[in-house]
């Protein structure tokens, strides 16, 4: 399946159906969902980074349970906004796993959601380095996904 626009992937979605949020770390992979409204972004787990297959099933899994149907993927520019080498990695993984999972995924700018959450928990919830490391990776996804449903929400009238 080919990576979408954000907007159309929200306008595609059956009424009362979830976004997955994903930011593909190196060693794991944050998970966020969506409430059925596609307002309120929520860390859901962590998921270790595996073979596609696996991780493909997992998502699948999570998606099945969840009534999730699209993905946002976390796409991470460089800090002047430049596509490189890690961007294009970000693509290629959204790509695949759409194929795989047989569900649609647009991108999103995931730059420095990690830091932002690190630094948030560090100052707002006073979490240990080691509660941390537990709990960024799904935070961060979260994070992103809230910033594309704000930037995507349809006007309010």
């Amino acid at each position: 399946m080919p990576i979408i626009n954000l907007t159309e992937l929200r306008a595609a979605l059956p009424r009362g159906q979830r976004l997955i949020g994903l930011d593909p770390g190196k060693r794991i992979i944050g998970v966020a969902l969506t409430d059925v409204s596609l307002m309120l972004a929520s860390p859901y787990r962590g998921v270790p980074r595996a073979k596609l297959a696996a991780n493909a099933a997992e998502i699948a899994a999570i998606a099945r349970k969840e009534g999730a149907a699209g993905l946002v993927v976390g796409l991470p520019l460089g800090l002047d906004g430049s596509f490189g080498p890690a961007a294009q990695a970000a693509k290629d993984w959204a790509t695949a796993l759409s194929n795989a999972t047989e569900l649609p995924a647009a991108l999103w700018d995931e730059r420095l959601s990690s830091s932002a959450v690190n630094r948030m928990m560090i100052e707002e919830a006073d979490l240990t380095r080691s509660k941390r490391a537990r709990a960024v990776d799904a935070a961060a996804a979260a994070y992103m996904l809230q910033a594309a449903l704000d930037a995507t929400a349809p006007p309010r009238s």
